[in-house]
């Protein structure tokens, strides 16, 4: 009797052993599996030696903004489409198990958020909070924080947030170039996280259409497309450190402090840009520069730590077309000292088969991409992890 229950207690110990060692097999699977690519691009895009591309997601009309919740689904912003939805990847294979709308029936949606759980929309004239439901991936309104005034040319707003729950939206303007009739508009406005007292932060803003926080300095960044009709090399688009008070001197001035006299021809006896800001770096004319986020991610150069990603929507009104990329930007402090292409394939000679739009890293140091034209997300991963 005794040998036998000492036999029963031995495959008792044994299967729980293999129980466990499955369950850690299975883990490390998973692990394995959420740095895992979708299918191949229909379209040839190039990612630099190390590193993997797949479709995370296709047929999405066109994608812009993109963001992750805090328990790792990530949301997509189809201002086209006046809605918002999520996109699952509950086996971590790579590749979307759905599409589900979160939001529909809204008003050219664009910006999208979250902070302490709850997820913030800029619609073109309004910022919105929801109640954020991850298990059923649902949004249920909360509270409309403020208005905004109508866009015109540029009706995109976007949001970020400080850690400390400082609110920033960007408003593009209204025309090509000219003097605005609110104050809120080509700026960046700021508010607490319940919308309180919402103020003009900085101006002279013609398009940023995306902001982002430097974890590093927790100063605020941003992309900044100049004005058209000046020829294919003028003005420069731009990023620059948005800090509070300051003037970046559209409709006036653009990049390094030059006057537009083209807008406005008046002689002037001194220089009306001096006291404006000047970029932190320019872009070549006409890229239209859009998403941008710091790179924090084990599956990246180490040395890449703190650089900035920088996405080239495209040009619309240049003879030769330029952009069509996301560009690594090497950050020292608040300089930006080179930049190389890290995305690229969506220009065929002078056809664009893609024009990517906002970049975005998951928990596991993936890189999604949005393409507003090509209606796809890709997830870029470390191919020798």
């Amino acid at each position: 009797m005794k040998k036998l229950l000492l036999v029963l207690l031995i495959l008792f110990c044994l299967g729980l052993f293999f129980k466990t060692n499955d369950r850690d097999v299975q883990k490390q699977a998973n692990n394995e599996k959420s740095a895992t690519v979708g299918e191949k691009p229909s379209i040839p895009l190039m990612v630099p030696q190390g590193f993997s591309i797949g479709v995370f997601a296709k047929g999405l009309g066109a994608p812009r903004d993109i963001i992750f919740s805090e328990k790792g689904t990530l949301l997509a912003s189809i201002p086209r489409d006046d809605k918002i939805v999520a996109l699952p990847d509950k086996n971590n294979d790579g590749t979307a198990d759905e599409t589900k709308n979160i939001l529909t029936g809204l008003d050219n949606p664009h910006g999208i958020a979250f902070f302490k759980g709850k997820l913030y929309v800029a619609e073109e004239t309004r910022v919105v909070r929801y109640q954020w439901d991850e298990g059923t991936l649902t949004a249920t309104k909360e509270k409309e924080l403020f208005s905004l005034p109508k866009g015109g040319n540029h009706t995109t707003r976007t949001i970020a947030f400080k850690n400390n729950g400082q609110m920033f939206v960007s408003l593009g303007s209204t025309c090509n170039v000219c003097y605005e009739k609110h104050e809120w508009l080509a700026a960046v406005i700021t508010s607490d996280e319940n919308g309180n007292n919402p103020r003009l932060f900085a101006k002279g803003l013609r398009n940023s259409v995306f902001i982002s926080i430097n974890p590093q300095t927790d100063e605020l960044w941003g992309t900044e497309m100049g004005r058209d009709f000046l020829g294919d090399n003028l003005p420069p688009d731009e990023i620059n450190i948005i800090k509070d008070g300051k003037d970046y001197g559209w409709p006036v001035c653009y990049g390094a402090k030059i006057y537009d006299r083209t807008f406005n021809p008046l002689p002037q006896k001194a220089s009306p840009c001096e006291a404006s800001k000047a970029p932190a770096y320019e872009i070549p004319a006409h890229s239209a520069p859009l998403g941008l986020t710091f790179i924090n991610s084990k599956q990246f150069p180490k040395e890449w730590e703190g650089d900035l990603l920088v996405v080239y929507h495209g040009s619309w009104n240049r003879s030769t077309p330029t952009g069509y990329k996301v560009v690594h930007l090497e950050v020292e402090g608040n300089t930006v000292k080179g930049a190389s292409d890290f995305l690229t394939g969506f220009l065929s000679d002078t056809q664009a088969l893609g024009r990517p739009a906002d970049v975005v890293f998951d928990s596991q140091g993936s890189l999604y991409v949005s393409d507003d034209k090509a209606g796809t997300i890709y997830k870029i991963t470390s191919s020798t992890n």
